[in-house]
């Protein structure tokens, strides 16, 4: 099979919607990151969408929609504080886990009674929801385990030979996936994946807001999570990757101890006049590395980088889901030069 990159026209659109609903899967652009995209109710389709990734069949895939009507097919109820987050958040890089409907079959579900359910706010997303007229289910783009997709050649990197087509939609806005909540009760939302919808966000418009304490450590095969997906290995490139704690001092003192063919710092873009070692920088904001990050691992492996040092981002805002990939990625191996003031 040769993948084919479609331009994101009307005839590039009606190509994938018509690849969707025959029960083949699509490289689609979000604003988060590429997902997948298939027929979320057509059972072989996802089961494609499975096999491309190498993803684990027990970790759920999210169902993307395009109006508040489909949302109504995917679930079978509707959380009270649905309503005022959707008002908030959608079309936008918000996940809501609600109950699913039978029309969701348990291979989308990851065999879970709940679903992740998104209105994504890019275009080309939205209008191939529209065109090929189904609820789509979309994890990223990319092999299980590797970092995110933010662009259509990185989906081609990944997926060349295991699908049809990819619609090109350009680089990501947010770079990286979606904020996943559910609901404790009626009053509480928990977040199972941090990202650019932050708790602080959330806050102001529900009364209560925790995140999963399960987001910050290792989680073993064996333990029953709220989440599937943290049970596996994410976002990591083929280098290995340490995050590091410290000052940008004691950070280059560090690195000076590291240096050995293949070793890279990925540091904020502030430190890079004073580090004299090789490295390559991911943004001086929160959101600017959330934008970056994903593109940046996949380079440094371009580049043949066997071990990567990545100085530890903010843990709050937006600086907290940089935090968790980043965490995920180094298999939570942390270096701590000195408590953060």
């Amino acid at each position: 099979m040769e993948t084919e990159l479609l331009t994101p026209d009307e005839a590039g659109l009606q190509k994938a919607a018509g690849l969707i609903r025959e029960g083949q899967v699509v490289g689609m652009p979000t604003e988060t990151v590429y997902g997948l995209a298939a027929d979320a109710t057509n059972r072989d389709a996802v089961a494609k969408v499975f096999a491309a990734k190498g993803r684990p069949m027990d970790n759920p895939l999210i169902v993307h929609i395009s109006s508040m009507e489909e949302l109504e097919q995917a679930v079978s109820r509707v959380p009270e504080l649905v309503a005022s987050l959707a008002d908030a958040f959608w079309p936008g890089p918000l996940t809501m886990i609600m109950p699913k409907s039978e029309r969701i079959p348990m291979e989308t579900s990851g065999g879970l009674d709940t679903v992740g359910v998104r209105m994504p706010s890019h275009p080309v997303a939205q209008a191939l929801i529209r065109t090929a007229g189904v609820p789509i289910a979309a994890p990223s783009a990319n092999r299980s385990g590797y970092p995110s997709p933010t662009t259509a050649q990185h989906v081609l990197a990944d997926m060349q030979g295991r699908i049809p087509a990819i619609l090109d939609g350009g680089a990501c806005s947010c770079g990286l996936e979606s904020t996943v909540v559910t609901f404790d009760d009626d009053r509480t939302v928990r977040i199972l994946r941090p990202g650019f919808v932050t708790k602080e966000m959330l806050l102001e418009h529900v009364p209560n807001v925790v995140i999963d304490p399960a987001i910050f450590r290792q989680v073993s095969a064996s333990e029953k999570v709220a989440s599937p997906g943290m049970k596996y290995k994410h976002y990591a490139p083929n280098a290995a990757v340490t995050l590091v704690e410290g000052s940008p001092e004691l950070f280059r003192q560090f690195l000076a101890l590291q240096q050995a063919d293949g070793v890279y710092a990925l540091i904020f873009d502030g430190d890079a006049e004073q580090f004299p070692y090789p490295h390559m920088t991911y943004g001086g904001t929160s959101i600017e590395q959330g934008r970056q990050l994903f593109a940046r691992l996949r380079e440094l492996d371009q580049i043949g980088a066997k071990t990567v040092y990545v100085r530890m981002p903010q843990k709050d805002g937006v600086g907290l889901a940089v935090y968790n990939r980043l965490i995920r990625a180094a298999g939570f191996d942390i270096v701590h030069l000195s408590p953060r003031i």
